[in-house]
């Protein structure tokens, strides 16, 4: 027959069922994993938050898929400042780098267009998790254009009748977010955009990726 010391009758009080240690660490570690849950969800219930902002950085092509250097390639970059609202919606406010070559001869002509941008994007679908966004946003633009970096004589002695302007107009764009951390966003996203005053028509459609780093 044994007898109990004081000290373990004492840890007995909590695990009073046959092997009370064991269980005891089993439920040590249930209360450690449902506490890392609860940390993980507020972790969630941190992303699209009023206020919160993001820098975003974005690129890809226009006007069709084509190999760099061929004729009539297209393409972009752009910047801009995303700031969330109520709901899930953000303004964004960037600006962006577009530039289509057009061949001649053996040469391309390149035109080149500078543009800001003021625009709300409304969240349209996200998962439970909170790891996907899917947004709908329409953006004013405006800015410069211009042809072949403004030297309107060519190699041949050819002049273009291009002419550097203004340039405005909007855009709608579709966007996918997928939260990598929760401070990074990697980013799919297509557009189209229709801007009057250009030479080279009104409307380019645009597919590109990019990320955003939120900053607060």
């Amino acid at each position: 027959m044994k007898i109990s010391s004081k000290r373990e009758q004492k840890q007995n009080l909590f695990c009073i069922l046959p092997n009370g240690r064991n269980l005891c660490k089993k439920l040590i570690c249930v209360i450690a994993v449902l506490c890392l849950c609860q940390t993980f969800n507020l972790a969630h219930a941190q992303r699209y938050l009023p206020g919160q902002k993001g820098f975003q950085l974005t690129g890809g092509m226009a006007d069709g898929f084509k190999k760099p250097g061929e004729p009539e390639s297209a393409y972009y970059f752009g910047a801009a400042l995303a700031t969330y609202t109520k709901n899930g919606n953000r303004w964004v406010v960037g600006a962006e780098y577009f530039n289509k070559e057009y061949e001649y001869k053996n040469v391309t002509v390149p035109v080149s267009q500078f543009t800001g941008e003021g625009g709300y994007y409304i969240k349209i679908l996200s998962d439970r998790r909170k790891t996907f966004f899917l947004s709908f946003g329409l953006s004013a633009l405006a800015g410069y254009e211009t042809s072949n970096w403004g030297d309107k004589e060519l190699y041949d002695g050819s002049t273009l009748t291009n002419k550097d302007a203004f340039v405005y107009g909007g855009a709608a764009t579709l966007e996918l977010e997928t939260y990598l951390t929760d401070r990074v966003v990697f980013l799919i996203n297509a557009r189209e955009r229709a801007l009057f005053g250009s030479s080279i028509g009104k409307f380019h459609t645009q597919f590109g990726v990019g990320f955003k780093f939120i900053i607060n």
